[in-house]
């Protein structure tokens, strides 16, 4: 029997029972679009994220302290200040690299604008390139600060927190813990963005943050094992190496000076290790941490496409047993087995291809009302499509296959005598 007559015949059947074919294709439906939904929202957050890191990026690596067992994460600040001056000093003379930029952390209890107090746990102390060099140079008001001044940058969050706008040219009060209090005048504000603070501190998201140079404001210092001599330490540095070539070669050789001669070799604990990180290897974190957590989502989703091929088998049978005389009449006409099998796996295919398409625009749908409440760019992985057209198919075979094999293998004498 040709195709194109069991595809007839099929389509006949499935429109003579409409109610229970539309039941029967929801299963798939609704496997298809969960599955087309969730990838579009991890396609869509990948996207987002991604390309807010690597936005306007400089060829940088993020120096920092991280525990051994790598219980801090991606991005996890360590705590640990052990880059001393010395350090800076000796990576800013290492082949490749252009500048070396410390960021450290003061503690604080507040700040406070025009008698209201906010509870602010920390500031960084940083250089006036810092916002340059991590891609945050993007100022609404002001621009950056000036060393052995007592000036201050904030970020969106930290200007409009107050009941009143913090701008440019205003004077707030911080308090640091120790309950000393001393005045800064604010002279940038950072644009809103959803990565304050740059690609290498994805925590920053919507949260207050306030910049001070390191002088006045950085107060932690060790001794120096190199030197002798009390100096500044910072948590982190970004380094900037002086060509985007020049990366991966620079982290190497920061790896290797950190390794061997530095002083935060020395001041380290025992269960923390430095750590440069390129943009391209954090980037490579988001994506391994997106992909997990949209690949565990849509394993959950396909439970409904398994759901959706016994609906498939389940109906099939039953119209395997509703049609036996009709199967009978076939056979005894001259219709072979492989007819009747082709017939209904045909019947099998459409319905799970039906259910498929439909899935993908339920699904399409259903990402883009997703992205639009998170605020995402709309991004469609068109492989997708096709791969669920295959699984439409798929589905309609190894749910049918059993069915089709039951029918064709039916008695013909038996199946004219059946009521």
């Amino acid at each position: 029997m040709e195709v194109f007559e069991s595809f007839r015949m099929a389509w006949r059947s499935i429109r003579g029972h409409r109610l229970r074919s539309t039941l029967t294709t929801l299963g798939v439906v609704i496997g298809v679009g969960a599955v087309i939904t969730f990838v579009m929202l991890g396609a869509s957050l990948e996207g987002a994220i991604i390309g807010d890191v690597a936005a306007g990026q400089s060829p940088a690596m993020a120096v920092s302290a991280q525990q051994v067992d790598g219980q801090g994460g991606p991005g996890v600040e360590s705590g640990q200040a052990v880059f001393t001056e010395h350090d800076i000093q000796e990576i800013q003379r290492l082949e490749g690299v252009e500048s070396v930029v410390p960021e450290g952390t003061v503690s604080l209890s507040g700040v406070t604008f025009q008698n209201q107090t906010i509870g602010l746990r920390s500031m960084t102390t940083t250089t006036p390139n810092y916002f340059e060099a991590t891609g945050t140079q993007n100022f609404s008001e002001g621009g950056t600060f000036a060393l052995g001044q007592r000036e201050v940058v904030l970020n969106d969050a930290a200007a409009t927190v107050f009941d009143t706008n913090v701008s440019v040219g205003d004077t707030i009060a911080i308090t640091y813990s120790s309950g000393e209090t001393v005045d800064a005048a604010v002279v940038g504000v950072l644009k809103a963005t959803s990565t304050d603070g740059g690609g290498f501190q994805p925590g920053g998201i919507g949260r207050p943050q306030v910049y001070g140079p390191t002088d006045p404001f950085a107060q932690s210092q060790l001794t120096s094992p190199s030197t002798g001599e009390r100096q500044r330490v910072y948590s982190r540095l970004t380094v900037i190496a002086t060509d985007f070539d020049q990366v991966d070669a620079v982290a190497e050789r920061v790896r290797g000076y950190l390794e061997s001669e530095s002083d935060a070799s020395e001041l380290l604990p025992s269960s923390y290790e430095t750590s440069v990180q390129t943009n391209e290897q954090f980037v490579e974190q988001i994506q391994n941490v997106l992909n997990t957590f949209t690949g565990f989502i849509t394993g959950i989703a396909v439970i409904s496409l398994v759901v959706g091929a016994i609906g498939i088998a389940n109906i099939m049978l039953v119209s395997v047993t509703e049609r036996t005389r009709e199967i009978g009449i076939m056979k005894a006409v001259g219709f072979q087995n492989r007819d009747i099998l082709q017939l209904f796996l045909v019947e099998a295919v459409i319905l799970g291809l039906i259910g498929s398409v439909v899935g993908i625009l339920v699904g399409i749908l259903g990402g883009y009302a997703v992205t639009r409440v998170l605020d995402l760019p709309f991004t469609f992985p068109l492989e997708w499509a096709v791969i669920a057209v295959v699984v439409g198919i798929v589905v309609g075979v190894v749910a049918g296959l059993y069915p089709a094999w039951d029918g064709a293998r039916t008695d013909p004498i038996e199946a004219l005598r059946y009521e």
